[in-house]
């Protein structure tokens, strides 16, 4: 028995990504495909949405398999699809009730409140920024030449990172005692 052209066409995407986008947009809701970092993001759910779509067709195929009777995939008799249309319905229910599909992002719990300041990441980034460039100023220092006056502007801006290291370092600190 062949398939006609239009359970390809619909039969594909469904069991090659429709059912792992539903359950990457229902773990993952406060991913949008927008911003500076939307073709990034396209490509992260749309990779696993193929990917969990082809994991959760073998995982249902080898569950049917242990059925009486044992499993045929065949356009005829369509358990694989309906045992993954349920997957995909259940998924996308637990999308909606996550907040997957709004305009918005959900709020996320782990989110700290947004106080003006840098968030965890930036704060990381800048303390790896200024820990690279006080080993720097530290190898200029070490190599130099002695010249009083190099040696005093390196030590004068080698001194200007270590405070502001340790400010941004002592400031989340705080942030964390709160």
């Amino acid at each position: 028995m062949s398939a006609n052209p239009v359970e390809v066409a619909v039969g594909i995407p469904f069991l090659f990504f429709l059912p792992g986008y539903l359950v990457t947009k229902a773990v993952f809701p406060e991913w949008r495909i927008r911003g500076p970092e939307a073709t990034l993001r396209l490509i992260e759910v749309v990779s696993l949405g193929f990917v969990l779509s082809v994991v959760l067709t073998v995982l249902v195929g080898y569950v049917l398999l242990g059925t009486p009777g044992g499993f045929a995939a065949s356009w005829g008799d369509p358990v694989l699809e309906s045992a993954l249309g349920g997957i995909a319905i259940a998924a996308f229910v637990g999308g909606l009730a996550r907040g997957a599909y709004r305009a918005q992002a959900p709020s996320s719990t782990r989110e700290r409140e947004d106080d003006g300041e840098e968030g965890a990441w930036e704060l990381s980034r800048e303390l790896d920024r200024l820990a690279r460039e006080e080993r720097r100023l530290e190898h200029s220092l070490r190599v130099a030449a002695s010249a009083a006056s190099d040696r005093a502007s390196i030590e004068g801006e080698l001194e200007a990172i270590r405070r502001e290291r340790i400010a941004l370092e002592r400031g989340r600190e705080e942030t964390y005692e709160r």
